[in-house]
């Protein structure tokens, strides 16, 4: 059997194989809602073969959005909805995430369809930002510094949060400290300038995630597998470098986490970042250097190139992003490629596309 046709296990939770799907904002929720669109959208990848199902950035608080159309789970009413979409993934033989996430000053900004860039005015359905100082990303409106009970709040959010997650099905949790989003701007000095418990060392701007990977953990309890997006490296000068994050990371399974998401970059607009096919495994690589279990991801494309990652020993697991929205059949696909055993893996309403003409 190929590795990525393996099971893997993360407490009590066995995902079917390590081929996942990333989360991938979709920006087309209304108050937060999860709709059928999130529905098809997702529920299509476990019918194509994923093991992990991973639902999009969803906001803890309703300013903790990316954009007015993200999905959220601050409320019991999301909590419902999100259900619906987590039984039609189990239906399919695939295992649920969510990515639970807060924009902080990279929030109330405008989706990518609009053909607009920028933060939303409040009086177009926008809202103030908060981040941990007042550092404006670059185009976008200045946040608010949060004070020490506006953190606490925060940490509060995440924790009800990963509440209704788990009453809704969901099999797996993932905290979002990624990508210039609210924990990874506490996280890099490019964007933390505070002088208070939360800045200054990487102790410091490291304790607001660490304090949210513990109250996520302590509500899913020993069972359910938390996992943390982090990126690498901020690829520029004077930010985050792979070493630094690889400290965190195991700081953070000390937290409770049990494997960590190993993305790059998102912080500032001046980044300067190489991509191309695999460009992040040494990023994962360099996680679990660290005895840390990590999942690869970025610019993967064939089941050959995901088996190679695991066998190379650079990663546990393998998130794909765009090649499932290319192909939603791409653990399919993959298995295929790899010579896995059909019956295993493919519907049964989809045998008759596998197997040779009259059979």
């Amino acid at each position: 059997m190929s590795l990525l046709f393996t099971p893997l296990t993360l407490r009590d939770v066995t995902t079917r194989n390590r081929l996942w799907v990333a989360p991938m904002c979709q920006y087309s929720a209304e108050d937060g809602m999860p709709n059928d669109w999130h529905h098809v959208h997702l529920a299509q990848f476990a019918s194509g073969g994923a093991g992990l199902v991973v639902a999009e950035a969803t906001a803890v608080v309703p300013e903790g959005r990316i954009s007015p159309q993200d999905t959220g789970i601050w409320d019991d009413a999301h909590r419902d909805a999100w259900r619906r979409i987590v039984d039609a993934i189990h239906a399919r033989g695939a295992l649920a995430g969510i990515q639970l996430a807060h924009a902080g000053r990279k929030a109330s900004t405008w989706s990518p369809f609009s053909g607009r860039r920028g933060s939303v005015a409040e009086a177009e359905g926008g809202w103030t930002t908060v981040a941990p100082s007042p550092i404006a990303y670059d185009g976008f409106a200045a946040p608010v510094a949060l004070d020490a009970d506006g953190i606490a709040a925060v940490v509060d959010a995440f924790r009800a949060a990963a509440r209704r997650a788990l009453d809704a099905g969901f099999d797996a949790l993932e905290v979002h400290a990624a990508h210039g989003y609210l924990l990874h701007q506490f996280l890099s000095p490019l964007s933390n300038e505070r002088a208070d418990a939360w800045g200054g060392s990487i102790e410091n701007r490291a304790r607001l995630v660490l304090d949210v990977v513990r109250a996520v953990r302590a509500e899913a309890g020993e069972g359910v597998p938390v996992l943390v997006r982090f990126s690498a490296s901020d690829a520029a000068p004077g930010g985050l470098e792979p070493d630094d994050v690889a400290r965190v990371s195991r700081w953070a399974v000390d937290a409770g986490a049990d494997l960590i998401d190993v993305s790059s970059a998102g912080l500032v607009a001046h980044q300067q970042l190489t991509v191309g096919p695999g460009y992040q495994v040494p990023f994962a690589a360099r996680i679990r250097e660290a005895g840390v279990p990590a999942a690869a991801v970025g610019i993967i494309t064939t089941g050959a190139q995901a088996e190679a990652i695991l066998r190379e020993g650079s990663a546990d697991a393998v998130f794909a992003a765009r090649e499932w929205l290319r192909d939603p059949h791409f653990g399919l696909r993959a298995a295929t490629e790899l010579g896995e055993d059909p019956d295993a893996l493919w519907p049964p309403q989809y045998l008759r596309a596998h197997r040779p003409l009259g059979r």
